[in-house]
């Protein structure tokens, strides 16, 4: 985009948009907490919060301002600069990271082009792999400026988990890049509205999750591990290592180390909406839906335009929530693995696997079965 070249309206959407996700992040953490304690309630047979609000929604709201109420104790023995530093490097990663992913198609109005991400790059799925490694610095920092040897433990564990499973990751996003030959994530969206298979009257969308099943279960499977969730929460073990890596941290510092977690989940479940399931592709009977508002209200392009937009949004949220509340299902499911078996499943079976899948798919496109 030239900067030089753009008028006062090209500002105000340039700027929008990122404050706009920012904010939508932003509640997103309120509304996880109080899903994964209602849902967790709801797994084993409780009640949840349910005191202050409605259904207690507003828990989470009296949570927040507790935490930003509390004492910002910090211990005389940690390293101040680096120890305040980590949070931020936690969360700053995770809101960078959505900038790139598209949530609804382009709109054309008064001869200019919106488009619904915060920043169009033509290397979208090496910008995550890139900017999604910087949130273990983040991590490591936390441990060792704590001046704590349990959350240096933690610390070291995090980050031999989270850069074990970036290669599965970075490996498995390489046959989706194969199979649209774009690592735009616009242009592998529009790639996912293809027809792959005909079925009479029934057309099979070309979708990551059908052509690349394999990569599919890594990329979620190395997801889960990058977000340090269950079963993957080896650096948060409290029974093995107290608290993990931010143990010496209270009030809103530890607050933002949770903060970047939900919002990473948050990321990663668009991010696997987005390869996987079409991104901001109408869900079905959302194009049918939308041809009879259209045809029926006889709206302009530009309204007929909206509304499509609309429904693009809603579709998106829609994939985008499913695999938040995996995340909350997973996580209430299973039990933590043993480091070895983390360190095994990660080097001896995926990375393998990745690999394989990779040859695969070079051989079907090959065939032209892809």
């Amino acid at each position: 985009m030239n900067l030089a070249a753009m008028d006062m309206i090209d500002w105000v959407i340039f700027l929008a948009k990122p404050v706009l996700i920012c904010v939508i992040m932003l509640q997103v953490v309120p509304i996880m907490v109080w899903v994964e304690r209602r849902g967790s309630a709801l797994i084993q047979n409780r009640l949840g919060p349910n005191r202050i609000g409605p259904l207690g929604l507003l828990q989470s709201l009296a949570d927040a301002i507790k935490m930003m109420t509390k004492e910002d104790f910090i211990p005389g023995h940690v390293m101040g600069f680096y120890y305040q530093l980590a949070p931020v490097l936690c969360v700053v990663p995770a809101f960078m990271t959505f900038a790139v992913i598209p949530f609804a198609g382009n709109l054309v109005m008064d001869g200019r082009t919106i488009h619904f991400q915060a920043a169009d790059l033509n290397v979208g799925v090496l910008y995550i792999l890139s900017i999604t490694s910087l949130a273990v610095y983040g991590i490591i920092m936390a441990g060792w400026a704590s001046n704590n040897k349990y959350a240096l433990l933690g610390s070291l564990r995090s980050s031999a988990q989270m850069i074990s499973y970036e290669l599965t990751m970075g490996l498995a996003l390489v046959g989706i890049i194969m199979t649209f030959s774009s690592v735009q994530l616009a242009d592998i969206v529009a790639g996912q509205s293809q027809t792959l298979i005909q079925l009479g009257p029934i057309a099979i969308p070309k979708l990551g999750i059908f052509v690349q099943p394999i990569g599919f279960f890594l990329f979620t499977t190395a997801v889960f591990a990058e977000t340090n969730r269950l079963p993957f929460d080896l650096p948060e073990g409290e029974s093995e290592i107290v608290a993990g890596y931010h143990l010496e941290y209270s009030s809103m510092k530890f607050g933002l180390f949770m903060m970047g977690e939900y919002i990473s989940m948050a990321v990663g479940s668009a991010l696997i909406s987005t390869l996987y399931f079409g991104g901001f592709q109408m869900l079905p009977g959302m194009g049918w839906l939308h041809g009879q508002i259209v045809q029926a209200a006889a709206l302009p392009q530009l309204q007929a335009d909206l509304l499509r937009v609309g429904f693009e949004i809603a579709s998106f949220t829609a994939k985008t929530g499913f695999w938040l509340w995996t995340f909350v299902w997973v996580r209430w499911t299973i039990p933590r693995f043993r480091y070895d078996q983390l360190m095994d499943l990660g080097w001896k079976f995926m990375l393998p696997v990745a690999l394989l899948n990779i040859f695969a798919t070079g051989f079907f496109i090959y065939k032209g079965w892809i």
